[in-house]
């Protein structure tokens, strides 16, 4: 805890006293006075972070404290103490900056949290550019007016390059998809034609005289002597000669990077039966009229295109089949000539087979399930098309699928294209539009800044004069000649200004005639909508006080005096009715009426009757004090009856739709009034007395008083007798009175 420099200014001393030794004990360093005029004088000497000044008892030039001490150490924090509320004093001190206020009791737990709101209070005008002074202003009208404009030339700016780079772009990008579409078409042209090639060649080898006998034979060197010209000359990869099981009689297989007649021959391979276009050839299906199918396949000896067809002997009997086909690298290898563009092969479950996209082979990266389906589902409504990047250059793909002539898919195909569309603008050209812009936004801030400064000096006037009355000032006016909105903001504040002198004039009288929570009660009523305050049920307290024979005093001395006397009384009553919960709700000459448990919240009977007994205990104590120094000043003493009652009352507003009196009604408040009677009976000075209910109403609480039975009496306006009891502090109860 940070130790503060505390000025207290007090002139009560007890008041006094009781602060300093909470500080002290708080750690803090306290020095006190008795009056804001050595307040004044202290400052330059203890150099206080608090100041603690009383409202009412520290003399009339506490304004003139608070003044100084804000002038001469701006980081001040202001503690304003009240013996009872007084508005008026509130009300000053809060227009010279004070925001937190300390009333009796004084005790360790207020004093807490005064000094936690100070903080708090602190912390936000530190954040706001400093205590009661109005916020540091962040961002000037003048650049709020430019800043849109400005914003707005370079948006216009931004968008038009935007448009005029969008619509080359969007006809670039337009063609671009067309040449890759054309592409497409083109490759799957070629695979077409890469088909018919193989199967010219089968069909040559198919009807190649001596090759179906050669195959009956299984004379294998007559089939290589009849096959490998004519392969040679086709300049396929692959001839298979297979017999009616699929196991291959002759296969001639191109030799990777050889000449051209290199051929490796084998025999004996029996994977051929496993693939799907060549059992159909060797169970002899014909569909439409054709017996040849094709598939792409991934064979020990690489990745091939096939086309099969049956080989029939000269009696129409089959006995065998041929298959011709061309290896899958150098088929894309040789699309990529002839096309222009890179070509991928997929299997139909999207495995890579074979690309001329060195990277994407690498990656051996399979398609994605969603652009298969769609592939194979779409391919006659639409293609796919898909982004490729590669370390080097972005490539756009379309996906097609790899149709054989009977329309079947034997595979997915990738045709790319790189994305090398880019427009460049001439330096020229740049350098005029970037000229023309800044000529615009240059024009655009001087327009604005004009237009700005014919608004923001009457503003600032205004400004100006809005902190004055911050500040408390309400003499303050502004200029308010002209026919614009700035003209009428002028007469506008003037008028807010005169209303706010009339309010404050009102809001001090409000404060000198309504409670606390009668005046919180209004403020809800109000902010609510509502024009009156609703009645409202509930079991309180009521305590009713009175000074015996007061008019009989009061027709002795001057009018003057008997209000100096009783101002003085119920400046000892009223604080103890509040620190007890109570409210005041009326004066009436020399009586008061108090209720306990409505305001500012319902509480139960036992709290509401507890807390008036305490306090009506506490006023006899008070009174008596106040009773002695009368005697010391030759004055009569106030012999005063309290009477103390629980019961149901009506609570709320009372009287027309303009004029109205927070009050309570019903029987428990006549019977207090009759209570309050009855102890010129039962008291020969000062008393209390506390009806049945109430001694009920406290439970087991009735132990931390007093209570003596004082009899049955009947009262004014009840059939019944009323029991009724004697309330005193507990250590006050008379020997051999306790019956």
């Amino acid at each position: 805890m940070t130790t503060r420099r505390v000025l207290i200014v007090q002139s009560d001393e007890k008041a006094a006293q009781t602060l300093s030794q909470l500080f002290i004990h708080r750690g803090d360093w306290v020095r006190r006075c008795v009056n804001s005029s050595q307040g004044i004088a202290l400052l330059n000497q203890v150099h206080p972070d608090l100041l603690v000044v009383d409202l009412q008892r520290s003399g009339p030039q506490w304004m003139d404290l608070i003044r100084q001490a804000q002038h001469e150490f701006p980081q001040i924090k202001i503690l304003a103490t009240q013996h009872s509320p007084q508005f008026s004093a509130e009300s000053r001190a809060r227009e010279l900056g004070v925001r937190v206020f300390l009333r009796e009791p004084l005790n360790e737990k207020w004093l807490n949290r005064a000094i936690d709101k100070l903080d708090t209070a602190a912390q936000a005008d530190e954040a706001d550019g400093g205590s009661g002074a109005a916020p540091r202003v962040r961002m000037p009208v003048r650049i709020k007016i430019t800043l849109p404009y400005t914003l707005l030339a370079i948006a216009v700016a931004l968008v038009a390059a935007y448009l005029v780079s969008q619509v080359v772009l969007e006809n670039i990008q337009d063609r671009f998809m067309n040449q890759l579409v054309a592409t497409g078409k083109q490759s799957a042209d070629w695979v077409t034609q890469e088909e018919a090639r193989l199967l010219e060649t089968l069909r040559l080898v198919a009807n190649t005289q001596g090759t179906a006998e050669a195959l009956s034979a299984g004379d294998t060197e007559l089939l290589r002597t009849l096959a490998l010209p004519l392969a040679v000359n086709s300049g396929v990869d692959a001839v298979e000669v297979l017999d009616l099981s699929g196991k291959s009689v002759l296969s001639l297989r191109h030799v990777s990077g050889g000449g051209v007649e290199e051929y490796e021959p084998s025999r004996g391979d029996d994977v051929f039966g496993k693939w799907g276009f060549v059992r159909t050839v060797l169970a002899g299906v014909v569909d439409q009229g054709r017996d040849k199918y094709a598939g792409l396949v991934r064979a020990p000896w690489g990745d091939y295109f096939y086309v099969s067809g049956p080989l029939l002997a000269a009696d129409g009997t089959r006995v065998g089949a041929v298959l011709v086909g061309s290896a899958l690298p150098e088929m894309t290898r040789r699309m990529r000539q002839d096309t222009l563009a890179e070509t991928s092969l997929y299997t139909l479950e999207g495995d890579l087979l074979s690309s001329s996209l060195v990277a994407i082979q690498q990656q051996n990266a399979p398609l994605q399930t969603e652009q298969l389906g769609m592939v194979l589902t779409a391919q006659d409504q639409s293609s796919i098309i898909r982004g490729i990047t590669l370390p080097s250059v972005n490539y756009s793909e379309i996906l097609l699928p790899l149709e054989v002539r009977d329309g079947m898919d034997v595979g997915v195909m990738g045709v790319a294209l790189p994305e090398q569309f880019l427009t460049r603008t001439s330096q020229v050209t740049r350098w005029e539009i970037f000229i023309l812009v800044s000529a615009v936004l240059l024009l655009v801030i001087i327009i604005g800044v004009s237009l700005s400064n014919q608004i923001t000096r009457p503003l600032l006037k205004v400004v100006k004069a809005s902190s004055e009355v911050a500040h408390g000032n309400l003499e303050v006016k502004v200029d308010s000649k002209g026919n614009d909105e700035v003209a009428v903001l002028g007469y506008t504040f003037n008028y807010m200004v005169a209303g706010l002198q009339e309010g404050s004039m009102y809001r001090d009288l409000l404060g000198r005639t309504v409670s606390p929570e009668v005046r919180e009660q209004l403020r809800q009523t109000f902010t609510s909508g509502s024009l009156r305050l609703e009645g409202q049920e509930a079991v309180a307290t009521v305590l009713m006080t009175d000074i015996r024979g007061f008019t009989t005093l009061s027709e002795r001395v001057d009018p003057a005096t008997v209000f100096n006397w009783l101002n003085e009384y119920f400046g000892e009553l009223v604080p103890i009715v509040t620190a007890n919960g109570g409210v005041v709700n009326k004066f009436d000459g020399d009586a008061m009426l108090a209720f306990f448990g409505i305001l500012p919240r319902l509480t139960s009977p036992r709290q509401s009757a507890h807390a008036a007994c305490r306090a009506a205990v506490d006023m006899m104590e008070k009174i008596e004090a106040l009773n002695q120094k009368r005697t010391e000043r030759g004055e009569p003493v106030l012999a005063t009856g309290i009477g103390v009652n629980t019961g149901v009352v009506t609570a709320g507003g009372l009287g027309a739709a303009d004029r109205m009196h927070y009050t309570i009604i019903g029987d428990t408040v006549n019977s207090t009034q009759r209570l309050e009677t009855l102890t010129r009976q039962v008291f020969p000075q000062s008393g209390v007395l506390i009806s049945e209910a109430t001694q009920q109403a406290l439970g087991n609480r009735s132990s931390e008083f007093a209570i003596v039975p004082a009899g049955e009496y009947s009262v004014k306006g009840k059939a019944e007798r009323m029991r009724i009891y004697r309330l005193s502090a507990a250590e006050s109860i008379p020997v051999g009175d306790q019956t």
